[in-house]
């Protein structure tokens, strides 16, 4: 491993080097150029004094990966625990928080779910239908409230297709068969994109099996004059699972899931006004099976749905740009195991910008102040500087608190071997980060180190090693502490455009130090994690990419995961080999659970206009 960060460091002193040698511009997807919407102040990537990750359309077009989980894994400092392939159930963790406290969002609609963070990622939509990802870490992620703990990511889905249709099959291992088409249709006043796919797998162990189906639309009505955006998602999961929450080798688990939104939002502009209202119905289904073959000896079944109203606006003077918003949203639970519940939640939040010595410096102080109606009001207050050393060069820090209140399931499950508990208190957390970024056209480089100082985490323990039932309780404090180094380069060859990206995240925390042997969800995580992706085109309709993955977990298994994929395009015909785990690694994400050995997919785009 000591190697690995040696060459790390090597890689960026000669790219810095190289970059400072030439002079040819290399076009490619520019994150300089980029408008990042995670927050009500929208500002290029590289004005930005916050930790914040982009996927490009270029990075998922060459990522290997046929879900968002999967490319997902590819940053370093994100930890997605799978369960098996196809997305059917992953597990969401940024910078060793667990899997309630990172926040998802859709074009900036919450996905948060009261049931259980085992949800948050039946939300991802599929590749097709988006045009990047947004990945804000650290205390500057509470610009977001409730469930921001430890991050957010935010999916941003395309605008338009022009007039299009794209086909899709792809078969491989396991079964594996997966189809789809997305379709583009651009009308003098409106615009539409839609999406249908389907995705099932035989399985590549016992009761592993699955059947996903994803359905999205997305609709700009009036775009002549008062845009209006209309979105609307519905993501079906049917899944062996497993193991997934037990060992016992006479159950066989089964699980089905569904997700869905619907939001409208407008954007209103004025002079130096800009105010963007948005409603939405987000829902939630899901089914639990202990056996999978008798429905009646053990079934979970929640039902979750949550609306909400949200007003977000900016506003730019000569003494900076302020930023504001509103919320109210209610919460409604059916459930045979945690009950019928209802919750009410309103936030609202307030930032200023502040540009002075020539606007090398920013400063800006901001809080959150939120009601619920079962935990009350709380302020969360915080504050990002950044001083631009150069055009492309920064430093920049954040300091600020950040929360989470319990899910229902912290609060009332019950089972044989876990118990909820009524009176848990919200976990808060008092973090701070110190960030150099290096942002141009070929090369980008970011490094972060990072203090997070949480209490009342929420965890399920015992007592003693001879109890058998684990209670959901307030733990005393943990501090966790890490470094992040991301970067990438892309040069010309052959007149095309190379990339090499690179990402290493080392996590340190106490946590084990004070219920290793009594904690049921704690330990696992990522204290070594290192990423490389090599994306390479040598001729006209043909490239490929190779991605590396390393990682040690605080449990002590360490693993490497090799990936690849080719594409070759004919016309309007692109054909594409994706290998994942070539060298058949033998490793454990979550729980009990191995992941899979080798396997490859075979699949066919047609595109036409």
């Amino acid at each position: 491993m000591k190697k690995s960060i040696l060459s790390f460091a090597i890689l960026i002193a000669v790219a810095f080097q190289v970059q400072a040698q030439q002079d040819d511009a290399v076009k490619v997807d520019s994150l300089s150029e980029v408008v990042v919407t995670a927050n009500r102040i929208n500002l290029p990537f590289k004005e930005n004094s916050r930790t914040i990750n982009i996927i490009t359309s270029n990075d998922i077009k060459n990522s290997a990966a046929i879900n968002v989980a999967d490319l997902l894994q590819q940053v370093a400092g994100v930890d997605i625990r799978r369960r098996g392939t196809g997305g059917s159930q992953a597990d969401l963790y940024i910078r060793g928080g667990g899997f309630d406290q990172t926040l998802l969002l859709i074009d900036g609609v919450k996905m948060d779910d009261a049931q259980t963070g085992h949800h948050t990622m039946n939300a991802a939509l599929p590749l097709e239908v988006i045009e990047r990802i947004e990945i804000i870490k650290g205390p500057a992620a509470r610009v977001f409230g409730q469930n921001a703990f430890s991050g957010a990511i935010n999916i941003i889905t395309k605008k338009n297709l022009d007039n299009s249709v794209s086909l899709n099959v792809e078969a491989g291992s396991f079964g594996q068969l997966n189809g789809s088409a997305t379709a583009g249709v651009d009308k003098e006043n409106s615009t539409h994109i839609i999406h249908v796919g389907r995705m099932t797998s035989e399985g590549y162990r016992n009761n592993s099996d699955y059947d996903n189906g994803n359905y999205f639309l997305k609709s700009i009505f009036n775009k002549n004059a008062q845009p209006i955006v209309m979105t609307a998602s519905f993501l079906e999961r049917n899944f062996g699972a497993e193991n997934f929450y037990t060992t016992n080798p006479t159950f066989n688990e089964y699980e089905e899931t569904q997700n869905s939104l619907l939001a409208f939002s407008t954007t209103f502009k004025k002079n130096k006004l800009r105010i963007q209202p948005r409603i939405y119905w987000k829902r939630n289904q899901d089914l639990f099976l202990l056996r999978r073959n008798e429905p009646s000896f053990y079934r979970n079944m929640h039902i979750s749905n949550k609306i909400g109203v949200e007003t977000n606006a900016s506003y730019a003077s000569k003494l900076g740009i302020t930023g504001f918003g509103v919320e109210f949203s209610k919460i409604y639970l059916r459930s045979n195991n945690l009950g019928n519940r209802n919750r009410f939640m309103s936030n609202v939040f307030l930032e200023h910008r502040f540009s002075i010595a020539d606007n090398k410096l920013d400063i800006t102080p901001g809080v959150a102040l939120t009601y619920f109606s079962d935990f009350k009001f709380r302020a969360f207050p915080g504050l990002d500087i950044g001083y631009s050393l150069t055009n492309s060069f920064k430093v920049y820090g954040n300091i600020g608190y950040t929360y989470r209140i319990p899910t229902y399931t912290d609060l009332f499950y019950n089972d044989p071997v876990t118990t909820g508990n009524e009176d848990l208190e919200p976990e808060e957390a008092f973090a701070q980060e110190l960030g150099l970024k290096y942002t141009t056209p070929k090369f980008n480089a970011s490094v972060a180190v990072f203090n997070r100082d949480a209490d009342n985490l929420i965890d399920f323990i015992r007592n003693d090693v001879s109890e058998d039932v684990f209670v959901a309780t307030n733990i005393t404090e943990v501090n966790t502490k890490g470094l992040e180094l991301d970067a990438a380069y892309n040069f010309k060859l052959k007149e095309f455009t190379q990339t090499l990206s690179v990402g290493y995240a080392f996590l340190d925390d106490n946590i084990l130090d004070q219920n290793e042997e009594l904690s049921r969800y704690s330990l696992n995580t990522l204290k070594h994690q290192y990423t490389t992706r090599l994306s390479t085109q040598l001729f006209k309709n043909v490239r490929q990419n190779i991605i590396y993955k390393y990682a040690e977990r605080t449990t002590g298994q360490t693993y490497n995961v090799w990936d690849a994929s080719l594409a070759v395009r004919v016309k309007q015909a692109e054909f594409t080999i994706t290998a994942n785990n070539i060298f058949d690694a033998d490793y454990i994400e979550s729980g009990f659970i191995p992941m899979p050995p080798s396997n490859v997919l075979f699949g066919l785009r047609y595109s036409f206009k």
